[in-house]
């Protein structure tokens, strides 16, 4: 697999050097592709940090890209086999994350602990997890975030609509999991003007909160090795 800053490689986008010592692999939420300026942003954000990304889309996008016309994403099940094939179709030479984007990161957490098991990754990061549909906060989806094994980290904006900060600090969720919070920011992180933060500051800050926590993963992992 080469490397490179957003280069499509068998149906991936990679970001970042193969030399990079872990690499996380990120799939796109329901509405936009593994291309999005948010997607863009994040990825690129740890590539710069040293870290290698892959981003792929699932087969309901892949369909949308080559046909033009927009479609409905694809089943959970779907999803989640797409995903884990992925992850299967992966050379496991180095420490591998899962993640994404609201759907996408949901999906990671659903595999999440299988995967751990397999001893084929050793943690996930979800940016905007969706803990209930948009306007239905009494339908969570929070049942597998309480006995979750995986360290993960959920990087949220404090006013997202599938997800407050006021809503999720009442969540039952395992120790495992780590909670970042965007200032002021809504499903991808933006902040109304009046608070006086920026889009960007918050890309910036999701960047560090994953890059911290990827830099204390790898010198965990480091450690268990040597032990």
């Amino acid at each position: 697999m080469l490397s490179g800053n957003g280069e499509w490689m068998d149906n991936l986008l990679v970001s970042g050097a193969d030399s990079a010592p872990l690499r996380v692999l990120l799939a796109h939420g329901a509405g936009a592709g593994m291309d999005s300026p948010f997607m863009e942003a994040m990825a690129l954000g740890l590539a710069e940090n040293g870290w290698q990304v892959l981003r792929f889309e699932f087969p309901y996008m892949q369909r949308q890209r080559s046909s033009g016309k927009k479609r409905p994403p694809d089943k959970a099940e779907v999803l989640l086999t797409s995903f884990r094939e992925q992850v299967e179709a992966l050379d496991q030479d180095k420490p591998l994350v899962i993640g994404g984007k609201s759907m996408g990161g949901r999906m990671a957490s659903l595999l999440a602990d299988a995967l751990l098991d397999e001893q084929a990754i050793q943690a996930c990061i979800c940016l905007g997890y969706p803990f209930h549909p948009l306007g239905k906060p009494d339908r969570l989806r929070t049942e597998h975030l309480a006995g979750l094994r995986t360290p993960t980290l959920i990087v949220q904006g404090e006013r997202d609509a599938m997800g407050r900060h006021d809503e999720v600090t009442h969540y039952p969720l395992s120790e495992q999991l780590q909670l970042a919070w965007m200032p002021d920011g809504d499903h991808s992180f933006k902040p109304r003007k009046s608070s006086g933060h920026s889009e960007s500051t918050n890309w910036a800050m999701a960047v560090r909160a994953m890059d911290q926590f990827l830099t204390k993963l790898l010198s965990s992992t480091e450690r268990t090795q040597q032990a």
